[in-house]
């Protein structure tokens, strides 16, 4: 496939989907701002386009992908790799899809501006770039 049939959208892998759906699924068990993310991420998700990861945009944010963004806002800057729940360390850069971060960047495109609420108000994210994903 030619990269320009894949211009605008959301996107996620099959694979990355197939290990989300049981996540998701246990939505009701949680609490608070946990069950929040997993509300925004089911929502993103049943709107995505869903592809082979073979076929996934390099410039697209899949799961295990390492991503520099900066705040549309303050201007700070930070680089992590989105990850799976139980592979979340912040100290390491490895951000949970669990996370408000995670879910708000999962599927987008360098250049996308994502936004999710916070108890202060909207917070702004630019995806500036995609710097691996998982077999690049």
């Amino acid at each position: 496939m030619q990269d320009k049939e894949y211009e605008k959208g959301l996107y996620v892998t099959e694979q990355d989907l197939e290990r989300l759906e049981p996540i998701l699924a246990s939505a009701h068990q949680k609490n608070g701002h946990e069950k929040e993310n997993l509300r925004r991420l089911n929502e993103d998700l049943e709107r995505a386009r869903v592809v082979d990861a073979r076929h996934i945009p390099a410039d697209v944010v899949a799961m295990n992908s390492m991503v520099h963004v900066v705040d549309a806002d303050s201007g700070e800057e930070m680089t992590f790799t989105l990850v799976f729940p139980e592979a979340a360390d912040f100290s390491q850069g490895r951000i949970s899809v669990l996370a408000p971060i995670g879910s708000a960047v999962l599927g987008y495109r360098t250049g996308d501006v994502v936004e999710w609420k916070v108890p202060a108000g909207t917070r702004r994210l630019k995806i500036v770039r995609v710097l691996g994903q998982p077999g690049t």
